[in-house]
């Protein structure tokens, strides 16, 4: 390994340059190294090493895309792979959840990464197109409310008051105390500063903006007769880093990204979440996500398209080599939360049936 884990959750274009500089720098031809397609797509190749003691060399392209959450754990599962059969490439890129389906469903892909269950309209689609798939539960995330480390005003927000400030009704609120009164009316505290608000998270194209707008907003949106989904007049990227760089350089700053990049980010706090209003705070870490307890936590998925597992030997190794390596060692190693024993059998149990 070229660098660990962690680091994966630093831009994974930035990994990929550092990954080929240093693949440059050694004299041995048949040094591993990871590269990065045409398309901006990683991808994990090895020289003329020998395959796993016993198993079958294989060849041939294997190509993931889909959640910028769950990336980076294909992308450790790939270059460990690389290792044990050297004459695969496996392609990895995190477009989003949503673009990823629509990429799997047109049949372009042959694992869809997820951080969110695939939605009714989008598996309509893929039936339509005759695309069927195993899904596979590879980890726990949870999804982190940030500010700036220099932001004192803020430590704990609830559920209402996460509605008051990214919801559809807060369109236009420039100021954290713009949503006072839209907070206290939908039942949170309120009380915000009267400080610029400035909101950076990840755009409708990503499965943690689905899994944000389901687990925190959804709910009162409906009760307040309104469309769930966040405000749409903020700065969205499909980059997390970038918006981790917008929340860290603005002192009065609010969004949202996955724990394992909030965790690994400096510049940026990590606030605690209550479901209502006075409700217990609870802050983000591997035991309250593990656990449930924290409000904001999610399951992550991958899921197999059955015409890869037909036709593509090198995809198949690849997934069994995820089920062993990455449930038991790369999800941890690259902060996300492992399932626990019963869970990482029950995913086990469906690859294989389905393999």
């Amino acid at each position: 390994m070229l660098l660990t884990r962690k680091h994966l959750m630093r831009a994974t274009t930035m990994l990929f340059a550092f990954t080929m500089v240093a693949a440059a720098c050694g004299s041995d031809s048949d040094t591993d190294a990871t590269t990065s397609d045409a398309n901006g797509a990683s991808t994990s190749e090895a020289g003329s090493g020998s395959s796993a003691a016993g198993g079958e060399k294989l060849s041939g392209d294997v190509v993931v895309s889909g959640s910028s959450t769950v990336e980076p754990i294909s992308v450790a599962v790939a270059e460990d792979f690389a290792s044990v059969q050297p004459d695969v490439n496996v392609s990895v890129s995190g477009p989003g959840t949503g673009d990823g389906f629509k990429e799997f469903c047109d049949g372009n892909t042959d694992i869809s990464d997820a951080s969110r269950k695939i939605k009714d309209e989008e598996a309509a689609t893929c039936k339509e197109a005759g695309i069927e798939y195993v899904e596979l539960k590879v980890g726990i995330d949870g999804i982190a409310v940030i500010t700036s480390e220099s932001n004192d005003a803020v430590s704990c927000l609830s559920f209402p008051d996460l509605y008051a400030l990214l919801g559809p009704e807060s369109v236009g609120f420039k100021k954290w105390s713009d949503a006072n009164e839209l907070a206290t009316t939908v039942g949170g505290k309120g009380g915000f500063p009267d400080a610029d608000l400035v909101i950076s998270a990840p755009g409708t194209e990503s499965g943690t903006y689905d899994s944000f707008v389901e687990l925190a907003l959804t709910k009162i949106a409906e009760a307040q007769g309104q469309e769930a989904g966040a405000r749409p007049d903020y700065s969205s990227a499909a980059d997390d880093n970038v918006i981790i760089q917008t929340v860290s350089s603005n002192d009065t700053s609010l969004g949202w990204v996955g724990f394992a990049y909030a965790d690994q980010a400096s510049g940026v706090k990590m606030l605690e979440v209550s479901k209502e209003a006075g409700g217990e705070c609870i802050a983000p870490d591997a035991d309250t996500i593990a656990g449930g307890t924290y409000p904001l936590a999610r399951d992550l998925y991958i899921y197999v398209s059955k015409a890869s597992i037909a036709d593509n030997p090198a995809a198949v190794a690849y997934v069994e080599h995820y089920m062993d390596y990455g449930l038991n060692t790369a999800v941890a190693e690259v902060d996300y939360v492992k399932l626990d024993d019963s869970a990482i059998k029950a995913t086990q149990d469906a690859w294989a049936a389905a393999s």
